[in-house]
């Protein structure tokens, strides 16, 4: 049985990315895969990453817990909004806090190189625009996909990541929104 881990980087609950987790996970059950959610916005901790890695700041019990939920699965699924590029600030923050240095991969002594500790899991990105999908990608090069994908997901192991990203949501009506989230389910359904 798959085990399948949905983190949200939304802060805002009601958003649509809320209802594009539900639709995955609802996927996802549908194949007998054993589902975990984590949904950023309801962590109590600093998403200040304050000494970089010179010195070291303890974890809270949230940020604990998602580590060994991260540990628990097998497939990762991040759900977030486009933002000025990027990911969201929160999302950010907890990348910055959980992905540390003997969780998540470890430097070498001496050496440019690093060990990945989290190999042998597989990731989908899923993300949303206010633009269409077509211009993220070849106007501005779809960039928090690429840091997301090569230089998060790729850099502590995760080798197999499937992008899906859904845009644009503004002014979109809600038939279209209905078509993406049975996509999503799908995909869910899939454990992709």
């Amino acid at each position: 049985m798959k085990k399948i881990l949905i983190i949200n980087g939304h802060p805002d609950a009601e958003s649509f990315n809320y209802a594009i987790s539900d639709a995955y996970k609802r996927g996802a059950e549908q194949s007998a895969a054993e589902v975990k959610g984590i949904n950023i916005r309801e962590l109590d901790f600093n998403p200040n990453l304050q000494f970089g890695y010179r010195k070291r700041t303890e974890l809270e019990p949230d940020l604990l817990e998602a580590q060994e939920k991260i540990k628990w699965a097998d497939h990762l699924v991040w759900v977030y909004p486009v933002w000025w590029g990027s990911v969201p600030a929160i999302m950010k923050g907890f990348i910055d806090r959980v992905f540390l240095p003997g969780f998540a991969f470890k430097k070498r002594e001496g050496s440019v190189w690093w060990d990945k500790f989290l190999s042998g899991k597989t990731a989908r990105l899923i993300s949303t625009l206010d633009q269409p999908v077509w211009f993220y990608r070849l106007v501005n090069g779809a960039p928090s996909n690429y840091a997301m994908k090569k230089l998060t997901m790729n850099f502590v192991g995760v080798k197999k990541v499937g992008i899906t990203t859904i845009g644009p949501l503004r002014l979109s009506k809600e038939e279209w929104r209905k078509k993406k989230l049975a996509m999503v389910q799908r995909l869910g359904k899939e454990n992709r």
